[in-house]
This record gives C-alpha cells, structure tokens and sequence, in this order.
C-alpha cells in the first residue's frame, strides 16, 4: 500500500470529524504496518457550516498531514460536495449520501461512485445521528486498502460513549450490508 488520501466532508453536527477519528486510530492501532494522520477543518459556524477531516494513510512515515489529491471522498452534504469535490484526482472514488447530495458534472472524474441513504438508514435507529457510522460501514463493505470491519467494530467499541456502543454498531453493519444501484 501507498499513501491513501480520504476526505470525510459534510456539515457541522454528521459526526464527521467522528468519522476521521475513528478510521485514523483503527488504521495506527490496528491495521497492522499501516500510519495514519487525521486533520480536520470546519467553518466558524461549526454546526451547520461545512466540515471536513482527512486521513491519510501510508505504510512509511506520512510527511505531509494533509490531503491534496483524495483517493476517497466521502460526502454526506451538498455543501461540502462542491466545496471538496476539485480535491478528488482522477480515477477516485466517490461515496455520497445519496438523499443530500446532488452529483454535477464534476463526479464524472470519479472511477466509481457509491451512493447510499445513511440518514434514512440511521432514522430507522431512532436518530440521524448514526449516519455517519452507516456511512463508515458502507465505506468499509466497498473498499479493501483502508481498514478492516474488525479493527473498526473494536475501535468503534473503545472510543465509542458506552450508551451509544450498541446502536452505532449496528448503523455500521447496516451500511456494511447496503447494497448500492451505482
């Protein structure tokens, strides 16, 4: 494995810079000859404003933090879509939140794009806040180079608040098991 470069993008209150956390620890902790840095940038407004956090991931020492060119981008807002999308290279893949993101011409460089309802997914949970782990979970059914659904139950486990452990595990097997149209 080379440098992976992975943008979690949406707006403030998806849980994004959640997200990052807990891939960036599952890779350095876990995946076993895997370093991870994890960056996050959000605006002023914090909830409701656009957000991002990059991971990057590489088997030598990461000598530069942030991402420039994404491998991944993985987009739960309209917002953050066209703030982000020119950061994707080309032959990238994109995973969208399909009820809120609306894909332009720019998606075309995309090598394969994944679409899922993570908020309609984490509504069947009881709240909208398990999105962002339907989305994990997806990421993780359709990718092989980031990390593993093992090393990602046992973070989710540990970094998780206790009263929330059972229900994100079971957003994440969720988006595991969603099977996407695109």
């Amino acid at each position: 494995m080379s440098r992976v470069e992975i943008r979690f993008a949406g707006f403030g209150g998806q849980g994004i810079g959640l997200m990052g956390r807990l891939v960036g620890e599952a890779v350095s902790l876990l995946e076993e000859g895997k370093n991870s840095v994890m960056t996050q940038s959000y605006g002023p407004e914090s909830r409701g404003g656009a957000s991002s956090t990059d991971v990057v991931i590489d088997e030598g020492e990461i000598d530069y933090p942030k991402a420039t060119e994404l491998d991944y981008f993985v987009v739960l807002s309209e917002e953050a879509y066209h703030k982000y999308i020119s950061k994707l290279k080309e032959g990238g893949i994109l995973f969208v939140e399909e009820d809120l993101v609306t894909l332009d011409e720019n998606a075309k460089k995309a090598k394969k794009i994944f679409k899922i309802p993570a908020t309609k997914i984490a509504e069947t949970l009881g709240s909208r806040l398990y999105a962002n782990i339907a989305m994990l979970g997806f990421v993780c059914a359709n990718t092989t180079d980031i990390f593993s659904e093992e090393s990602m139950l046992t973070i989710m486990k540990e970094k998780i608040k206790a009263r929330f452990v059972e229900k994100n595990l079971i957003a994440f097997q969720k988006g595991m098991e969603y099977k996407s149209d695109s």
